[in-house]
Order: C-alpha cells, then sequence, then structure tokens
C-alpha cells in the first residue's frame, strides 16, 4: 500500500481543547476530511480515522487524529503506520509552529522538531525524524508568556476571522505535497526571499 499516505493531525482530545492554537493540526483534519468525505471512527490504534480519495482520482489517505495527548502522539502514528503499512516518507504531520507567523504555512522534511513534544514522541515511536510536516503557524507568545500557555489558549478573535481561510490553505498545501511532491509545494506556500 505504498501508494498510501498517513496525514495525521496533532492536538488534544476532548471539548476544552478543540478551538485551542495546540490543536490547529486537527482542525486542519476536519477541512481534509470535509474534502474527502465521511466521518472519523475510532481505530484500535488510539486515533480517529477517516479513509478514502483526497479527490477524485487523487491519493488514497488516511486522516487521522489522534485520541492521546499531544505529547504522546507516537504511539497512535506508529500503530497507524504499521497497520496500513505505510513508510515514514508517507507520513504527513500536521501541526501548529510558533516559530512561524500565524496566518502562514510551511512544509519540510525531517530536521528537529524546534521543542514540538508532539513530533518529538513521533520521530522516537517512528526511529526516524525523516517524515513530511506542514507546520502552521500560531506565532509568538505575546510579551513573557510561557509557550505552553499560549499553545493552548484559543485564537484570538482577529485570528479567528482569519482561521478559516489558513485552514483552508493548509489543506491545500497537504494536497498540493501528495499530489505534485515537497519542492512544488514550498515553492507555492513559501514567499521568495527578496
Amino acid at each position: 500500500m505504498t501508494d498510501t499516505w498517513l496525514i495525521v493531525g496533532l492536538g488534544n482530545p476532548g471539548p476544552d481543547y478543540r478551538n485551542n492554537r495546540h490543536n490547529v493540526g486537527q482542525m486542519v483534519l476536519d477541512e481534509l476530511a470535509s474534502r474527502v468525505g465521511g466521518s472519523f471512527k475510532l481505530h484500535k490504534a488510539r486515533a480517529q480515522v477517516l479513509e478514502g480519495r483526497l479527490g477524485i482520482g487523487g491519493p488514497r489517505v488516511v486522516l487521522a487524529k489522534p485520541a492521546t495527548y499531544m505529547n504522546v502522539s507516537g504511539g497512535p502514528v506508529a500503530g497507524l503506520a504499521n497497520f496500513y503499512g505505510i513508510t515514514p516518507d508517507h507520513v504527513v504531520a500536521v501541526h501548529d509552529e510558533i516559530d512561524i507567523p500565524f496566518n502562514t504555512v510551511k512544509l519540510k522534511i525531517g530536521g528537529g522538531e524546534g521543542g514540538h513534544n508532539g513530533l518529538r514522541d513521533i520521530s522516537k515511536a517512528l526511529s526516524t525524524k525523516d517524515y513530511l510536516r506542514v507546520r502552521v503557524g500560531v506565532g509568538r507568545p505575546p510579551g513573557r508568556m510561557d509557550t505552553a500557555d499560549f499553545v493552548l489558549r484559543d485564537f484570538a478573535t482577529a485570528e479567528k476571522k482569519e482561521l478559516p481561510f489558513l485552514l483552508d490553505e493548509a489543506a491545500d498545501a497537504v494536497e498540493l505535497l501528495l499530489n505534485h511532491g515537497l519542492v512544488a509545494a514550498q515553492q507555492k506556500f513559501h514567499p521568495a526571499r527578496a
């Protein structure tokens, strides 16, 4: 099943966390699910899963939202990769990123986790950092606010107005990545440097 992609939206379970910045990855998965059609179902690997095709004749995908807390996302990701026979180069983690501005989407493969414990746990569980990441910018905490406090808060009122566009753009980035590869997606979503 090497043509199948595992797309994982990172976040925390439960209604208290649903609209937090830290859950933006799961929000993107909800947008992708609306494009695939169908609804998430609980999988034995401790994740909500939706199988389908992304677009008519598009790639086969397994959309997954781990049912565990962010910091222990690795077990569900590795369990699903093993269950579906998906190699790390076909795993895409969609996650919040404080090191890029709000309303920005960037993509990469491998590299460091930037202090993101969800990514760190996935790297450990997959025994590699060489999986794809769609990084959804949530901006940096204001002043001296603790990073954990910042990402566990809902988006600000002004951000909420822009959020649907950001989620749509991040979902577009996932589609472009799967259909045309990392370089093409980076060329579209990374601003040219002057």
